[in-house]
């Protein structure tokens, strides 16, 4: 066994699953020789790690929001200066919004690489080797996913700046007890490191668990392919990007399409990794979940992000992506926003986190088969699809002059279908294209490579860790 050492873990008070599901008591830290002395103690610390992504700097809504912001698919209007700065491209490096994500983020991966350090070494004979074999790849998912999400916020996108600009540190050992000066790896390296560790994953991974609320808020294959479509997406390579969501999308007895956007805050087919959330939640998200900034005053949240008028003009005024989810509401200065109805509950934020849906996984193969081969009949299917969800008329081959008229169509698609989701920024970037419309008072801070599209290293994490290097425009 390890030396004694201490590990945050917050055990299951207000977690990711009820204390009740496991018999376990909320603890608040342990040493590892506790943490890891039996199989209950080995899926506490597991559940832990999923319960600290609940937090709002992770999956509680603010790296979603930050992405919104920045782009072209809402209108920010709430108070928060930290998020104004954020919105308008004038983030400083000693933002305390920033520093929170950033700790938030690594507070997570450690709890994770505890997970992955001490499980197999765990002493109880119960456990086996199976069980620790998933119980790691379970911790491995979820350290993939929050470096990758903190590598897209913190990092150029490889299109535009290559493989070796500037990530985030690799960071996988178990807290020592000691501040050890973790430099910067690249995003080229960020990128391999997560494949390396997903694909290496998924035999080790379940199809399902026992109960819904698992199957769609634990990792599985289908997250871990799910996640591998999205990295190779961004990274532009087609063929791998279709490859994996077709590994998602043939496990049709667990994936599929749900009908008319009744699905939301429900454990379903459209689902294919989530954060749940309950109302025992409540108060674990901070500023709020995502309902709070999405709703309007009127209905209880902060009005912070309403349509901006691009994406209105974007659907079709039959279109129920947002006849079906969207709700009018009059500020106090008499004037008429529109605001998501996705996220409803904005009380004890007990809507569920859509980190991965089917639907993404549809665009994702659409858009690797459109830059392959052009315009397909297998694309065109799969966007119509949504379309035909949506009570829109499908598109044919004839309705596109080019490939690159075809792709644009699949951006647009993906724009409604995903938007208030966070994904509208990589999406542009990745793309070459700027987050804000050329009228737009920031259209050139926005462009892609400009130094604020990222989010600046926290100052006072430079402060602490000399192997760190603040991202150009930040000094």
């Amino acid at each position: 066994m390890k030396n004694l050492k201490t590990i945050l873990f917050i055990g299951l008070l207000g977690s990711l699953f009820s204390c009740e599901d496991l018999d376990i008591d909320p603890q608040q830290s342990l040493s590892t020789e506790l943490a890891f002395a039996d199989k209950q103690s080995v899926e506490g610390s597991l559940l832990g790690v999923y319960s600290l992504t609940q937090e709002w700097e992770v999956f509680g809504s603010l790296p979603q929001v930050i992405a919104d912001f920045q782009a072209d698919n809402v209108r920010f209007i709430g108070s928060f200066p930290t998020l104004q700065e954020i919105g308008i491209y004038t983030t400083q490096a000693d933002n305390v919004t920033v520093r929170d994500l950033w700790r938030a983020h690594y507070r997570a991966i450690l709890a994770a690489n505890a997970v992955v350090a001490f499980t197999p070494d765990s002493p109880d004979e119960a456990l086996t080797t199976e069980e620790r074999n998933q119980y790691v790849a379970e911790a491995k998912f979820m350290r993939s996913l929050l470096m990758f999400q903190l590598v897209n916020l913190f990092g150029q996108p490889v299109n535009v700046a290559g493989e070796d600009a500037l990530g985030i540190p690799i960071v996988t050992d178990a807290f020592s007890g000691e501040i050890v000066d973790f430099p910067r790896n690249t995003v080229g390296e960020v990128h391999e490191f997560i494949i390396n560790e997903l694909n290496a994953i998924v035999a080790d991974l379940p199809d399902t668990y026992a109960t819904s609320a698992f199957t769609r808020g634990r990792a599985t294959k289908g997250a871990a392919n799910a996640l591998l479509s999205r990295i190779h997406l961004y990274r532009g390579e087609w063929q791998l990007a279709a490859d994996k969501a077709k590994a998602v999308l043939d496990a049709e007895a667990i994936y599929g399409l749900a009908g008319n956007y009744s699905f939301w805050g429900e454990n379903n087919s459209e689902y294919v990794f989530s954060i749940q959330n309950s109302e025992i939640d409540n108060g674990r998200t901070g500023s709020g979940g995502w309902g709070s900034y999405y709703n309007s005053a009127e209905d209880g949240g902060r009005g912070d992000a309403p349509f901006s008028n691009a994406l209105i003009e974007a659907y079709a005024t039959n279109d129920m992506r947002i006849t079906a989810l969207s709700k009018e509401n009059v500020n106090g200065e008499g004037v008429s926003l529109l605001y998501t109805t996705k996220f409803p509950d904005v009380v004890t934020h007990s809507d569920n986190s859509p980190i991965i849906r089917t639907t993404e996984i549809v665009l994702n193969r659409a858009e690797a088969l459109a830059q392959l081969n052009g315009v397909n009949d297998e694309s065109l299917a799969l966007i119509n699809d949504l379309r035909d969800r949506a009570g829109l008329e499908g598109l044919s081959a004839g309705n596109f002059a080019s490939k690159e008229a075809f792709i644009a169509q699949i951006l647009e698609e993906r724009r409604k279908e995903l938007a208030f989701e966070g994904h509208r920024r990589m999406d542009l970037l990745r793309n070459n294209l700027p987050l804000r419309p050329e009228s737009d008072t920031y259209f050139d801070a926005s462009k892609p490579g400009e130094d604020r599209t990222i989010l600046p290293i926290p100052q006072r994490e430079l402060d602490i860790n000399t192997g760190l290097v603040q991202n150009p425009g930040f000094e």
